[in-house]
């Protein structure tokens, strides 16, 4: 990607020593800040001893300043009563929103919001779509949905025509007619939604419906190779994935889908020992930490995203000098089966391998941790009420046992009634406790 496709070359390209004397000089206003507004902060830097005079480098920052998590917040404002969890740190008169998260994983964190033209998160993919080639004039199929705020503030900011559009489940034949008749240029996407454009593929000629899109977005439930490889060669539809920055703002993949792009000028990306306070080096597997850097309204202070990654901070092929990372799973989704670890990664490898399930829908049944039996649910492409092929569950306990060592309890259920279960957002729950 040439330099002159950025939005903000200068920014995007920074070098590493100026990324971080901007991050550590970020660092040096944020901690006092936080620690004079912000309840939740004085109380947690008060307990561990520190104070903002300790503070006088970024490695003092990271080295003093305690992690914090969502637990943490969710405890506070439960004893306190303070809706905000202590974060906030302006007039709750001033906000402008207050969005939320999807859930997937517990209760939604609620985010306090301060801004003029645009919300923090639409804001924070405006470069990210420009790589896409998304310019004035195009238009955008957009869907409802306000997790984290509604994103058309972002489509609007680059001059992007939004063309609304109802894609609920069993409404992606509506989308697919609107594609056809508007020819976007960027469309969002679902897991669930791609599962069901694959049932309208005999109805419609999809890439011709899409043949008008630059690029196709596509967040949630990581999709599976074979599904990915039949959306690029049978509809000619490249799909670009993004994801949280540990709630700081998004993350997305580049053209080289080699990873995804963290803007360390609007957060400050660390990399831990799992469980642990100890960095670990580039390349290899630890928790996200993130800093918000951009955010005075309530900032995210070296929070724990119980997000699995490697970071890389190495300049990316398409000349973006900012961190990249690869997203390996969540902390405690890992399964002991009579001491055995087993992984979501391999139990959707050998999913995916059978023609039937190449969807990945699965789901891993977990009252806890650890086990002495493991069952998983798996999504065939039947019709409801079909039966599956007779041999599928043995194929699919032998795919399984290959990968994991462990020789599964195989549930069998459609992809459609499984993902009848998502959130409102696409997202499939991986583990589930019944």
């Amino acid at each position: 990607m040439p330099v002159r496709e950025f939005l903000d070359p200068v920014a995007e390209a920074l070098s590493r020593e100026r990324l971080r004397a901007l991050q550590e000089e970020r660092i040096l206003e944020l901690v006092p800040y936080a620690y004079e507004r912000s309840a939740f902060y004085r109380e947690w830097w008060d307990a561990h001893g520190v104070h903002p005079r300790h503070v006088r480098s970024l490695d003092d920052f990271t080295r003093r300043i305690p992690p914090m998590t969502k637990d943490l917040v969710r405890e506070f404002r439960e004893r306190t009563g303070d809706p905000f969890g202590g974060l906030l740190c302006t007039d709750p008169a001033a906000l402008t929103s207050v969005s939320s998260s999807s859930g997937t994983t517990g209760r939604p964190t609620f985010f306090a919001e301060k801004w003029d033209l645009c919300p923090p998160l639409p804001a924070a993919m405006l470069r990210d779509l420009w790589g896409l080639g998304l310019r004035p004039g195009d238009r955008v199929l957009s869907q409802p949905g306000t997790i984290r705020n509604l994103l058309d503030y972002a489509f609007h900011a680059l001059g992007a025509t939004v063309v609304c559009v109802e894609s609920g489940p069993g409404r992606m034949a509506e989308v697919v007619e609107a594609a056809l008749r508007y020819r976007p240029a960027f469309l969002q996407l679902t897991y669930a939604q791609v599962v069901e454009l694959t049932r309208l593929a005999g109805t419609y000629d999809l890439r011709e419906a899409f043949s008008s899109l630059k690029a196709a977005a596509f967040a949630g439930v990581p999709i599976s190779r074979r599904l990915r490889q039949t959306v690029r060669e049978e509809w000619g539809v490249e799909l670009y994935e993004y994801t949280s920055a540990a709630d700081t703002g998004m993350a997305w993949e580049c053209g080289r889908h080699d990873g995804f792009h963290l803007w360390e000028d609007t957060v400050l990306a660390e990399c831990l020992e799992p469980g642990g306070s100890a960095g670990v080096a580039d390349g290899q597997l630890g928790e996200l930490v993130a800093t918000d850097l951009d955010n005075d309204t309530a900032p995210l202070i070296r929070y724990r995203s119980d997000d699995l990654v490697r970071l890389n901070r190495a300049a990316c092929g398409c000349g973006r000098t900012h961190s990249r990372m690869w997203v390996m799973g969540r902390c405690g989704d890992e399964t002991l089966v009579g001491g055995q670890p087993v992984t979501l990664r391999d139990v959707g490898l050998a999913v995916e391998e059978q023609p039937e399930c190449a969807g990945g829908v699965f789901q891993i049944v977990r009252p806890q941790r650890e086990l002495d039996a493991l069952t998983v649910r798996v999504g065939h492409l039947g019709a409801d009420g079909a039966a599956p092929p007779a041999d599928l569950a043995e194929r699919l306990r032998t795919a399984v046992r290959a990968r994991t060592g462990v020789t599964p309890v195989i549930e069998l259920h459609t992809e459609q009634g499984l993902l009848a279960g998502s959130s409102g957002v696409g997202k499939l729950t991986r583990v589930v406790r019944s």
